[in-house]
């Protein structure tokens, strides 16, 4: 496999689309109809006056479009970035229907969130002190939002991360060619400059929650997800089996030429993480990246636009094959036998089964796993006091406090897994229910 140089790798994982030019987004701007009941802001789960920042960025006022966003989404940047804007935001703009192209929002909220990042602008201040303190576990995206929003409340808040890094899947999680390691931690700064504290390297567990219930006013727990659930077949264990977020992570913590990837790659699973894990390895220079699912492609996870934008890179699909074996040669991954399925009933609720002497084997170098995230098990149940249903912690979903008091809970440890937009707003309403618990 040739080797492609630092340039070249640079160059593969920039962005999908440029950032906009000022006239361009004046343009774009000068598209949006204004609508009085926007079905766009609507759409957004963490209502971003969408008309509103428009209308700031058509008049050049970028700033002040900047500062719309954040007021409601201290993520927008990467929201701009990462979050399915054609199902939300822009799948509900009207102009999708009269011109048969939406508003391209996600790239106007992304031009004036970086012209605001340029300009060094500082929009938050705290709130008068209350001398409440509440601790956050974990800095994804619904750990910082809540930290964020309660210091503009007024308390002290604490963060304490498990990993080295802060930011989550935010800054680790998500192919570096939509949002980069440095772009991720410059959202990071943002929170800080509230004067929020974060410990890294402070993994909290049962005991650790007990303790920071005790010193705290407050707790938000906003723990994520664990690993990748497991394929349970022969030959995991071999060198060359990846899981899907460690072969991510590399390429947001070290240069991209030094990162592994094999000549003939196959990903099991056909969710969004695949996509990403599918267009990284081909962006490292693999030679070959196939995409197995056990079901067909109606029912695959991963959104049609990302679907695209891996065919377009050139990964290959197997549809209704399911992984039998990964086969060993000289030590390591050598191939991946599968057997071909069938379903029975339609989309997703479709039961999946085998067909006999069906077997084929797809030759690899390298497997990666990308069937989703298993709930954090053995955390939750050092907690047996606390709520959960099916691996997800039960809130009440208007303040998100959970069955513990003093305790709430907010993101993927609760959904299960959603957007980054859909992090953010839990940590909103957490942060307002953490408030009113404190007040009265």
């Amino acid at each position: 496999m040739a080797k492609l140089t630092p340039e070249e790798l640079t160059a593969r994982f920039a962005d999908l689309e440029p950032a906009m030019t000022d006239g361009e987004a004046v343009v774009e701007a000068g598209r949006c109809l204004f609508c009085f009941d926007a079905p766009c802001t609507r759409a957004c789960p963490t209502q971003i006056d969408v008309p509103r920042f428009i209308r700031n960025i058509l008049h050049r006022h970028s700033i002040a479009a900047a500062r719309t966003i954040l007021d409601a989404n201290i993520f927008g940047g990467s929201c701009a970035r990462a979050c399915p804007t054609e199902v939300l935001c822009e799948g509900a703009c009207v102009d999708h229907l009269r011109s048969e192209a939406p508003v391209q929002i996600g790239r106007l909220q992304r031009f004036a969130c970086d012209q605001a990042t340029a300009s060094g602008r500082e929009f938050f201040r705290t709130g008068p002190a209350t001398g409440r303190r509440a601790a956050i576990v974990g800095s994804g995206p619904g750990g910082l939002t809540c930290a964020h929003e309660l210091r503009k409340y007024g308390h002290e808040v604490v963060v304490f991360e498990s990993r080295d890094v802060a930011g989550g899947l935010n800054t680790l999680g998500i192919a570096a060619y939509k949002i980069s390691t440095e772009f991720a931690l410059s959202e990071v700064a943002l929170v800080q400059q509230l004067g929020v504290e974060i410990r890294l390297n402070s993994a909290i567990d049962g005991p650790g929650l007990r303790r920071l219930l005790d010193e705290y006013d407050a707790v938000f727990l906003g723990i994520g997800l664990g690993v990748t659930a497991s394929l349970g077949i022969e030959g995991e264990e071999l060198p060359g089996v990846w899981e899907a977020l460690e072969f991510i992570f590399q390429t947001h913590r070290k240069p991209f030429e030094e990162c592994e990837v094999g000549q003939r790659v196959v990903v099991i699973g056909a969710g969004n993480t695949a996509i990403d894990v599918a267009t990284a390895a081909i962006r490292l220079g693999a030679e070959e990246v196939t995409i197995a699912y056990r079901r067909d492609a109606a029912s695959m996870p991963a959104f049609g636009y990302e679907y695209e934008l891996a065919r377009s890179d050139g990964v290959g699909f197997v549809w209704l094959a399911q992984p039998h074996r990964i086969v060993a040669r000289d030590g390591r991954v050598g191939g991946v036998e599968f057997v071909r399925t069938e379903l029975s009933g339609s989309g997703r609720a479709a039961r999946v089964r085998t067909v006999d002497g069906s077997e084929f084997e797809i030759e690899a170098d390298m497997v990666i796993e990308a069937l989703g995230q298993d709930p954090c098990y053995d955390f939750l149940r050092s907690i047996p006091e606390l709520t959960v249903d099916r691996g997800h912690v039960v809130v009440d979903p208007t303040s998100l406090a959970t069955s513990i008091p003093k305790l709430f809970a907010g993101g993927d440890c609760v959904s299960g897994g959603a957007e980054i937009v859909d992090a953010v707003q839990a940590g909103k309403l957490a942060a307002k229910g953490i408030h009113q618990s404190l007040a009265g």
